[in-house]
């Protein structure tokens, strides 16, 4: 007996549809923070891909959630923006997190991580301020030096494929390791030392 082909038509209009709301949501976000004035700057998977897109829009990777740095102080205002755009808070996992609509998955949410703050206290540095980033496609990303140091201080399996991505284009080179803290060079390092992972 054959086996059953699932309708492709429907699975790649899925896919395409899941990109174009994580767009959504990102613009929707940016526009609601910059209307109420609070400074923020898109970082994690979405800011990796709007950089290897000025390089190669092929070698974008997609994530289905949205990563925003905003300064703790600006949090109340934050919040005031996003829920007059339609956002639902919610803390969970030590998170501040905003979801599209009640009962959407933690995964496809806005999370939002702190200026200036560790995550874990053992981390070797804070995240940037938000003072660190560019005008990118009408919203503000984290700068590339920003992102590669959040990316490094992080250094989970994800953000080692980030940073090798960034490696394999060529906005991160060897140059990188004399700006950054010991501990973050010696991570990059051991990135361009085994380019296959």
């Amino acid at each position: 007996m054959a086996s059953k082909t699932p309708n492709t038509v429907g699975v790649l209009q899925r896919m395409v549809d899941a990109v174009e709301q994580v767009r959504q949501r990102l613009l929707r976000a940016s526009r609601a923070l910059e209307a109420h004035g609070v400074p923020y700057a898109i970082v994690g998977g979405n800011a990796v891909a709007a950089w290897v897109k000025t390089v190669d829009p092929g070698g974008i990777r997609t994530t289905l959630d949205v990563d925003i740095l905003i300064r703790r102080g600006d949090f109340g205002a934050a919040r005031a923006a996003l829920e007059g755009a339609g956002f639902v808070y919610r803390h969970a996992a030590s998170l501040d997190m905003f979801l599209d609509r009640p009962g959407a998955s933690p995964r496809e949410a806005l999370h939002i991580l702190y200026a200036r703050e560790r995550v874990k206290p053992d981390q070797p540095e804070p995240h940037p301020d938000v003072a660190e980033s560019v005008d990118m496609d009408a919203v503000r990303v984290a700068s590339l030096e920003a992102l590669v140091r959040m990316k490094l201080t992080a250094f989970r399996d994800k953000d080692r494929t980030h940073l090798r991505d960034l490696i394999e284009i060529g906005l991160v080179d060897q140059s990188w390791t004399s700006r950054l803290l010991p501990a973050l060079a010696a991570r990059l390092q051991h990135l361009l030392d085994t380019p296959g992972g």
